[in-house]
């Protein structure tokens, strides 16, 4: 009977690389005075005041003075907006959507503009804190109110040349406002 044909040997794990052959981080910067990080900038009256910003979304409270329509909108838009959303709000993989009508439904159709957020206000005060993404903060106010027309007249909410300023962003309705409720019904959240 002839022999068995003997098992092949087991792989050999390599050794792991030691520690020392890796690069060492650099050495964190030293502190300018005591109680501080060593950096950052300091919080100047200036940077604070650029965001030291309360707009309530219910009422609009907070809201500055301008304002603009979304014909005026649409350029804004086209310069710094369509880069990351789209040509027409239609989203890309570097920004979501915005504009889409139909109603919201969780885990069946996308959240945006038209069909998610409950109040007018609270877009505007998200677009002046945080976009566009590579300058937040940039915009001018005036801007800001531009680009919040353009975007619930794409969404057809108001009309292009309906003017969004400090008393009628807060009248504007938002289609999915009433699924907002207090208490939170959500059993996964803390009421």
């Amino acid at each position: 009977m002839p022999s068995a044909a003997p098992a092949p040997a087991a792989p050999v794990a390599k050794p792991a690389a030691s520690p020392a052959a890796f690069a060492s981080p650099a050495p964190a910067p030293s502190p300018a005075a005591a109680g501080t990080f060593g950096f950052g900038r300091p919080a100047t009256q200036d940077r604070v005041r650029g965001i030291d910003i309360e707009i309530r979304g219910s009422d609009g409270a907070g809201l500055p003075q301008g304002g603009g329509t979304a014909t005026e909108g649409r350029a804004v838009y086209t310069a710094k907006c369509a880069a990351c959303h789209a040509a027409n709000g239609e989203g890309t993989a570097a920004g979501p959507k915005l504009v889409d009508a139909t109603p919201f439904r969780a885990g069946t159709v996308t959240a945006t503009v038209g069909n998610y957020w409950p109040y007018a206000p609270t877009l505007y005060d998200y677009i002046r804190r945080a976009m566009p993404f590579n300058a937040p903060g940039s915009l001018s106010d005036q801007e800001v109110y531009q680009l919040t027309a353009f975007l619930l007249s794409a969404n057809g909410l108001i009309g292009e040349n309906d003017r969004m300023d400090a008393q009628t962003l807060p009248r504007v309705q938002m289609p999915n406002r009433a699924s907002f409720t207090s208490p939170d019904p959500r059993p996964d959240t803390n009421r």
